[in-house]
């Protein structure tokens, strides 16, 4: 880290974020505005004039925003900010070179603000982190702990109307949450105080590369909590220098549940935690349904109990937590009786759980997904396709669009109708529709009183709006 900036060096530099409304970037630059930088960024979506009530609201919190043609690099001084995927032939990148200014990875900004705070809490792992990252930091926050948190969804508790995109809190400089990737491999930069792992299962890397970055993560964290529950991330324990566990279903697991406790419903659910330490019980409420989600907060309340915060305060503070937009986010349910959900689920363990989730309720699921990608198509097609093949039922439907695309370099070769094929060879009921506003209006068309229409996806705002939309259609045409 030695040829980076310095936190207080960095705070004295202009910044300029070439995609500044990534979900990845845009925390980043309001931490960095929050702490006194000077911020300003592109970005390729408003350019397109994609999700413009986003930035509008970058621009009313004092965000300079320019076209993405270089105009906005003007001073080598400026660092530029750019994620790893961003193209070297980009304006900003070309401007960038040339003035010869500092050029930093999202990965790399972010480790140095969690590497130079007085204790950093990193929340890892395939699924779940968005959630954790969000959950942990409520509690630190509720626990008077003042934390500064870097997370990729936004956090309902944090929303105001000065602040609507809430993927960010900027507190303290003693404690920094945030989750961190292990699929670009950026989860090496990270040194934590705290190293929270909540499984290990197939999304960019392969399973190989996956354990030997998660074992080297757990090694350099003073502490750990892991999830007992997730095979894989058990096996890597040896490799923590100190650890609390937790779990469901472990009966080991330091952080637990009372067996029978489990009341699970569409909207909450109600569990016992038990910490095994001292053998204390303490009742959680906690209103995001889903095994999944009771996990979650089972990786918060360790997470917690590793910062020194007591199980009964974070169990607690989860009674009041409101969730995470795009992570089971109901957007309404239309007059006919069709309720419409957003989800971020994209990779197989993510749509499972939320897949389960429907499942545990009555009703038809009518389940739209845009893949994020051909490359992460190709890297876990077929792993989505078993997913969805044994997850929905012979009533149930999958309808899929073509991958997304914003521009740049990428083998387009393979697409979304392969994976459509396995899932119908294997029983399943799936539609590949090209379009996907054509796929609104086949959904629109196709729903009937009593179904759920899930929308799932990544690294796409407007997936948000296309849900709303179709709520919209049905209602429209029931009219």
């Amino acid at each position: 880290m030695s040829e980076f900036p310095t936190y207080d060096e960095l705070l004295q530099r202009p910044f300029f974020f070439c995609g500044i409304g990534g979900s990845g970037m845009l925390p980043l630059a309001q931490i960095l505005a929050g702490q006194g930088a000077k911020v300003a960024g592109s970005d390729r979506s408003r350019d397109q004039g994609r999700t413009s009530e986003k930035f509008a609201a970058l621009e009313a919190q004092g965000f300079k925003l320019f076209s993405q043609d270089g105009s906005g690099i003007t001073s080598k001084d400026q660092i530029l900010v750019a994620s790893a995927a961003v193209e070297d032939t980009v304006p900003e990148m070309v401007r960038a070179k040339e003035l010869g200014c500092l050029k930093l990875t999202r990965a790399e900004l972010n480790s140095i603000l969690f590497n130079t705070s007085g204790a950093g809490i990193a929340i890892a792992g395939t699924s779940g982190k968005s959630t954790v990252t969000g959950m942990l930091g409520w509690i630190m926050h509720a626990a008077g702990r003042g934390p500064t948190i870097m997370n990729g969804a936004v956090m309902k508790n944090f929303v105001t109307e000065d602040h609507p995109i809430a993927s960010a809190v900027v507190g303290g400089h003693s404690i920094y949450v945030s989750e961190v990737d292990e699929s670009d491999g950026s989860i090496a930069l990270y040194r934590p105080a705290v190293g929270v792992l909540l499984n290990v299962s197939l999304d960019h890397k392969s399973m190989d590369e996956l354990r030997v970055l998660f074992a080297e993560y757990l090694h350099r964290s003073r502490i750990a909590a892991i999830n007992a529950d997730d095979a894989e991330a058990l096996a890597l324990l040896p490799h923590a220098k100190e650890v609390i566990t937790f779990g469901i279903e472990q009966e080991k697991a330091q952080i637990g549940i009372v067996p029978g406790s489990i009341a699970d419903g569409p909207i909450r659910q109600a569990a016992v935690v038990v910490d095994r330490h001292d053998g204390s019980e303490h009742p959680l409420v906690l209103h995001m349904p889903g095994r999944h989600n009771l996990s979650n907060a089972l990786a918060a309340i360790a997470g917690a109990a590793c910062a020194g915060v007591p199980v009964g305060v974070a169990v607690e503070a989860l009674a009041s937590f409101a969730g995470l937009a795009r992570r089971f986010d109901i957007i309404g349910t239309s007059r006919s009786g069709v309720t419409v959900i957003d989800d971020f689920g994209h990779n197989p363990e993510k749509c499972a759980a939320t897949l389960r989730t429907l499942k545990s309720s009555p009703g038809r699921v009518i389940a739209f997904f845009q893949p994020h990608g051909y490359g992460p198509l190709r890297q876990m097609g077929a792993e989505l396709a078993e997913t969805f093949a044994r997850e929905l039922d012979a009533d149930d439907i999958a309808i899929m669009c073509d991958p997304v695309y914003f521009g740049g370099t990428v083998d387009r070769n393979e697409g979304t109708e392969r994976i459509i094929a396995m899932i119908t060879d294997a029983g399943g009921t799936a539609e590949h529709i090209a379009s996907r506003e054509e796929c609104g209006t086949r959904i629109a068309q196709i729903a009937q009183p009593g179904d759920r229409i899930v929308v799932m996806g990544a690294r796409d705002d407007t997936l948000t709006s296309f849900a709303r939309s179709i709520l919209s259609k049905i209602d429209d045409g029931a009219d």
